[in-house]
């Protein structure tokens, strides 16, 4: 079967033949629906080298995956062939205390398991089929369309995670900040709808990203600028956000965040950017406490999967083929793409 591998650090990916793989001893194949392209992609491919991370090249990409079961192996009883399901993406060792709570993205064994799953050392999904060596890694679907569910597994877990450890703060009368509306951010907007009371704005460098905002809900959309911080602290009542998501992460987008988080705030990193804050008494509102996060828990993934089934969060979708993908990528990077790219191979 015919996959995009990427092969090298620092090299673009290539549409390969390889085997097709077989489900052994609690493992399942699923067939992929849609696997989404992901701007993270973008740093395999452009930013990494040897030693940077315990895993590398080659393996297929895609690590946003949906599709439906097509082979279990012996002992999985839990799903069942042409059943649809979406892949859990941060593959953990599944016995420690942090797997078995279902928060596999935080695994203490992720050191010693090297790859950290489908599409990150090990085969994803831009393939016809992938293994998942584990069922519990499967969450059903139901009567959604895989292709556009897939997005739902990093696009819409990430900022879900970041946004439910901070709901406490989301009452009536807050306000929460999205920096960056692209894949996750489309996502974040429309999650902070759904699940909170809050006021939210969003702020980005796109007119095309910023009307895709306020289609999707956001109350407020700010031109990335200098008189951006104004803007958003108007929208505050001048008092800051309770939240900021910095979906983006480069110095500017932190430094903006950090100007408009409120005392008590959150400001939360979710965007690999690179860029640095700087962090004094006196750099920061009281009591505003900042944070990186990392993908999001299973049983957050069934909240997810359970918001698109109910209609509240819909991913903008652009499917492409296997052929297609390298192209989208390049749109990626040069900030044309709007909502998510899912490749359907």
């Amino acid at each position: 079967m015919e996959a995009l591998r990427l092969t090298a650090w620092k090299h673009d990916p290539e549409i390969q033949e390889v085997p097709a793989p077989e489900a052994g001893p609690g493992q399942v194949v699923v067939r992929i629906g849609g696997a989404g392209a992901c701007h993270s992609d973008l740093h395999l491919m452009h930013d990494f080298e040897d030693g940077v991370l315990p895993w590398g090249p080659p393996f297929t990409l895609g690590h946003e995956n949906a599709g439906w079961v097509d082979a279990v192996g012996a002992g999985v009883t839990s799903v069942e062939v042409g059943e649809p399901v979406a892949v859990y993406g941060p593959w953990g060792c599944g016995r420690c205390r942090r797997c078995r709570m279902g928060m596999e993205n935080y695994c203490e064994r992720q050191a010693q398991l090297g790859a950290a799953g489908g599409g990150l050392g090990l085969d994803g999904g831009m393939a016809e089929r992938m293994l998942v060596p584990d069922a519990r890694l499967l969450v059903p679907l139901g009567d959604l369309d895989p292709v556009e569910a897939a997005p739902l597994t990093d696009a819409g877990l990430t900022p879900y995670h970041a946004i439910a450890r901070s709901r406490h703060l989301l009452v009536p009368g807050s306000t929460a900040v999205v920096v960056g509306v692209g894949g996750l951010g489309h996502m974040a907007v429309q999650i902070l709808k759904a699940i909170s009371s809050a006021t939210v704005v969003a702020v980005d460098q796109s007119d095309v990203a910023l009307s895709l905002a306020r289609d999707i809900g956001a109350d407020h959309a700010v031109r990335s600028g200098p008189d951006a911080q104004a803007e958003v602290m108007e929208a505050t009542g001048g008092r800051g956000a309770e939240l900021v998501l910095d979906v983006v992460g480069v110095d500017a987008t932190l430094a903006l965040a950090a100007a408009v988080v409120g005392q008590v705030g959150h400001l939360t990193i979710l965007g690999i950017g690179g860029g640095t804050l700087p962090v004094s008494f006196f750099g920061l509102p009281y009591e505003a406490a900042v944070a990186t996060t990392y993908w999001g828990t299973v049983p957050e993934l069934f909240e997810v999967v359970a918001l698109a089934s109910r209609g509240l969060i819909r991913p903008t979708v652009h499917r492409v083929g296997l052929d297609g993908a390298v192209d989208a990528y390049e749109r990626m990077a040069a900030g044309t793409v709007e909502g998510r790219v899912v490749v359907v191979p």
